[in-house]
């Protein structure tokens, strides 16, 4: 399955050479880890991790694609082969970016999957909540998104659409201590989203997550024949994957799960971060490979879509969303569908 194809090294200071038609993971003088070349679609590393020129040459031939992180997960670059997507629909893409019509109904669509997604788990964490006063406050938190997504039809120009987003972005975290355990929250206590760098734990670990999924919706735009510098939502920029971060939005909510899970099953605790001068806080190197693992295992949950009537494992539907777009795209259909859960 393509979403068990990506290797991720999280391990400081691995090396990884080729050997044969191998990948060769070595720690100091052991050997951790062999995969054989055609196993693999992708290459993600994390902070201080070497390779050898060989093996740099040999993905680029395989067109097995490396990505290189930081440490905390934000992206630095990326090698890959020659290209050889489809220059239709990328010729398509670009007249449809410059459709205002076009483009407003699909940042519309960007930003609605990701507040009905953000709004599940609001709801799902009210029906959870032990809390009389917590539920109420929790369903009021669904109702404001709600508001938001009605709002957002009216919407007639991009800035619009973009505030509407923040505005629920911000009713939505400014209930998201709720979510966390109360013998948790001395630990991970939010105030609001901080990035570049992170200043607490719990952004520290949503910036990892969004890191992932986001390398992920890359990757899944480029399987499709699509231009992930192209977007509809978001400006483009010199080096910004605009179309990728156009279709993580309606995968976030899916982060803020995990996190949530990760923090009150107590999979991770204040041990597994570090604070750097200056403030920003990092996950350490033992804790950002057990987040990997828990990403991976939560990707293979089968979650039933909406337009095929059919399960399919989480970590597949960026690629069924890319292929989506590139559907709405060539105007086989009426736009964009976002993926929502219930």
């Amino acid at each position: 399955m393509q979403l068990l194809n990506t290797l991720y090294v999280t391990t400081p200071d691995a090396y990884l050479r080729l050997d044969n038609d191998t990948l060769r993971v070595e720690v100091g003088q052991d050997t951790r880890l062999r995969v054989p070349l055609h196993h693999l679609s992708g290459v993600v590393t994390f902070g201080h991790v070497m390779l050898s020129t060989p093996l740099m040459h040999r993905l680029a031939e395989e067109a097995i694609t490396l990505t290189l992180l930081d440490a905390n997960g934000r992206f630095k670059a990326r090698l890959e082969g020659p290209q050889s997507g489809n220059i239709l629909l990328r010729q398509a893409q670009h007249r449809r970016a410059a459709e205002m019509a076009f483009a407003l109904m699909t940042a519309h669509a960007c930003v609605a999957g990701k507040i009905r997604n953000a709004r599940q788990v609001l709801l799902r964490g009210a029906r959870e909540a032990k809390s009389e006063s917590e539920r109420a406050q929790l369903e009021r938190g669904g109702n404001d998104l709600a508001a938001s997504l009605r709002a957002l039809p009216g919407a007639i120009d991009l800035d619009t659409v973009r505030g509407l987003e923040g505005e629920a972005a911000r009713q939505y975290f400014a209930r998201f201590n709720l979510l966390i355990r109360p013998d948790r929250r001395d630990a991970f206590h939010f105030d609001g989203r901080t990035r570049r760098p992170p200043r607490d734990r719990l952004n520290a670990l949503l910036s990892f997550l969004y890191s992932m999924w986001t390398s992920d919706c890359r990757a899944a735009c480029e399987a499709a024949g699509l231009d992930p510098q192209l977007g509809f939502l978001h400006v483009v920029r010199p080096g910004r994957p605009a179309l990728a971060l156009d279709l993580v939005e309606e995968f976030r909510p899916f982060a803020d799960r995990l996190a949530l899970s990760l923090i009150n099953r107590r999979q991770i605790d204040t041990t597994s971060f570090v604070e750097r001068e200056g403030g920003a806080v990092l996950l350490e190197g033992d804790a950002r490979r057990d987040i990997v693992v828990a990403f991976q295992e939560r990707k293979q949950e089968a979650l039933q879509h909406s337009l095929f009537k059919e399960a399919i494992p989480l970590g597949l539907m960026p690629l069924v969303q890319a292929r989506l777009m590139a559907r709405a795209i060539r105007g086989e259909t009426e736009g964009y569908l976002p993926f929502v859960f219930k």
